[in-house]
């Protein structure tokens, strides 16, 4: 069932949550969280597609913000509140809202989102594209437990995981660290069932690829050990190799997207099913855990300027340096450093 609304309120709109769920005969409210979901118009059919999939493990109501940008200065002065109300099937297995907001109400969509929020639910808010700088300082960021971004979506991925490094807040999450859950999973497998001493690493996958950065920085982190990243031509995560003085390497290794190889000293290789999820299958792990995730934590703070890519340089710099110049090398640093004493 759909409720089309133009240029109402947010009382409006509970009203017609109500009105709907008796129409469709479910008055009692059976969700567990509300997620909020950030977007344009060009992205809200795909993330709100990939919200009702994972509702249906989580049920929810969805909250869909879509700020629309007024042409004229005239209409930039009107503040408007659209609404679309859907329940039942329209809406997987919760309520959702979908809210486009004009003029001057684009400044204040936490106003318009507060009064729907379910009472004594955890609120998750998603940026599925152009998400702040610091999250949690954002006012819609401010009511969430969780908030959950999307670096592969910025235009300088790379770049974007030195800014969540600086702005990262308990609560705080990307969608480029869940991509690589499965590979984390399998990689500490293989060092359980061979116990070594891991003495370098390397990770391989496509170029600007933030999932591949957060891996490696993981392993890094989690190792104490260097690691090399290397440009592949994908897609995403291709390989990554496990040096050892004791019992040679672990590589695992997946060229296609979908089965990978463990292969492993001493073991005949094994084939594993290490496919790339869709979003919907993302955005339910998310949802899983409500806690601050420590692990990630420590390993975007490890820093991607710390990775090397096997020339010496940081995979950062190669991507400032085609977005706008090159930053200083190292030595560079250090002469201008002396000049400047000088």
């Amino acid at each position: 069932m759909k409720i089309d609304l133009t240029e109402t309120t947010s009382s409006k709109i509970n009203k017609a949550l109500v009105q709907g769920r008796r129409a469709v005969g479910t008055p009692a409210i059976g969700m567990v969280l509300t997620l909020v979901i950030v977007t344009d118009e060009e992205n809200a059919y795909d993330a709100l597609k990939a919200a009702n999939d994972a509702s249906r493990e989580h049920p929810s109501r969805t909250l869909v913000v879509i700020k629309r940008v007024s042409r004229s200065p005239r209409d930039r002065a009107k503040a408007r509140l659209d609404a679309e109300v859907r329940v039942g099937t329209d809406a997987g297995t919760g309520e959702t809202v979908i809210l486009r907001l004009y003029g001057d109400v684009i400044d204040h969509a936490q106003s318009v989102v507060l009064p729907l929020l379910l009472p004594d639910a955890p609120v998750v808010v998603w940026w599925a594209v152009n998400a702040p700088a610091a999250p949690a300082q954002d006012p819609l960021g401010a009511l969430a437990q969780r908030r959950v971004t999307d670096a592969y979506a910025a235009e300088q991925p790379i770049h974007e995981l030195s800014t969540r490094a600086e702005t990262y807040t308990p609560g705080d999450t990307d969608l480029s660290w869940t991509r690589i859950t499965p590979w984390r999973s399998m990689l500490a497998a293989a060092l359980d069932q061979a116990p070594c001493t891991v003495t370098s690493a390397e990770v391989t996958g496509e170029e600007f690829n933030p999932s591949c950065e957060l891996l490696a920085m993981w392993l890094a982190d989690r190792l104490n050990v260097p690691v090399t990243r290397r440009v592949s031509s994908g897609p995403g995560l291709t390989a990554v190799r496990m040096e050892s003085s004791s019992s040679g390497a672990i590589v695992l290794d997946r060229p296609d997207g979908s089965l990978a190889t463990l292969s492993m000293h001493g073991q005949p290789d094994r084939a594993v099913a290490l496919k790339r999820r869709d979003t919907s299958e993302l955005l339910a792990e998310e949802l899983r855990r409500l806690d601050p995730d420590e692990i990630y934590a420590s390993a975007l703070k490890y820093g991607v300027d710390r990775l090397d890519d096997g020339n010496g340089e940081q995979p950062a710099a190669e991507e400032n340096a085609a977005a706008e110049s090159a930053p200083a090398k190292p030595a560079a640093k250090k002469a201008a450093k002396k000049a400047a004493a000088k």
